[in-house]
């Protein structure tokens, strides 16, 4: 597994995402727990989750699988509501999700996105946590840069270590000026959602995304995948329901581009040339 220098340290080129897992039949909850057991296996060693996804049944289904590892082999990343934001509420959340988990800390916390509490009485709570132990460390996520330049004029705002937004080929907007923004000041970043909405829904697959993969022997899927990880900078955390797609994941970190490649990808998914609105899912 190749890694990527995420949140200080070193960390699989692709993380597990769980949104939606664990909130179907047993028969398919098991199902993902092979895939996430699977994924943990073979080298990757961070798994996203959070309290908002099937209301804790995701957490749920995670905490069974990571009971059976070495907790200091991989990251657990958990998010917590706008409206748990508050000092008091962050920790009743916290708690809440390590229950779940059946874990004594989260490696990162972040605040699902922007809700009406002050960012200061969030910074504020989440430092408590990490005094407290509960958490390594705190971030963000769905936040644009307006939102990243406000936390980094707080007290402790810089603490942030990671903001996690939309990314796939479809939706750049990110490349000019979150990333780099983030890239100047140190914050790692978390690419969700690399396929589009579920099945890729959303995404408008073009031809030649579909000429692409068949002339690399892979999927279009797959392609996606390495086209996120392309710059090895960012960490992708895709959905996983089965060990089939976790092989399939696993397979497309080892994908390359050559430059004419991208260059093709680039006049079909133009990269942004200006400032857009965040776009979220």
């Amino acid at each position: 597994m190749k890694n990527i220098r995420f949140n200080q340290q070193q960390t699989s080129a692709i993380g597990i995402g769980t949104w939606h897992i664990g909130e179907g039949t047993p028969n398919e909850s098991q199902h993902q727990m092979d895939a996430i057991r699977y994924g943990l296996d073979h080298g990757i060693n961070l798994i996203d989750t959070a309290e908002m996804y099937g209301e804790g049944l995701s957490e749920t289904l995670v905490g069974k699988v990571i009971k059976d590892y070495p907790r200091e082999k991989f990251q657990l990343v958990s998010k917590f509501y706008p409206y748990h934001a508050t000092e008091k509420l962050i920790e009743t959340s916290l708690k809440k999700s390590l229950q779940r988990l059946q874990t004594d800390y989260l490696d990162l916390y972040l605040l699902h996105w922007r809700g009406d509490t002050p960012l200061i009485e969030t910074v504020t709570g989440l430092e408590k946590m990490v005094q407290a132990g509960l958490i390594k460390n705190w971030g963000v996520s769905n936040f644009d840069l307006n939102d990243l330049k406000e936390l980094s004029q707080l007290k402790n705002g810089t603490n942030c270590r990671v903001n996690e937004d939309l990314y796939n080929i479809g939706s750049r907007g990110i490349e000019y000026d979150i990333l780099p923004w983030q890239k100047q000041h140190q914050m790692s970043f978390i690419g969700y959602s690399p396929f589009g909405s579920d099945g890729g829904a959303y995404l408008n697959i073009k031809p030649i995304l579909k000429e692409m993969a068949q002339a690399k022997h892979i999927t279009v899927h797959q392609l996606l995948l390495a086209w996120v990880i392309r710059n090895h900078d960012l960490l992708s955390i895709p959905k996983t329901s089965s060990v089939e797609h976790m092989k399939s994941n696993l397979e497309a970190v080892d994908v390359s581009f050559t430059a004419d490649e991208l260059e093709l990808l680039d006049q079909n998914y133009p990269k942004p040339n200006q400032a857009t609105s965040l776009e979220t899912i």
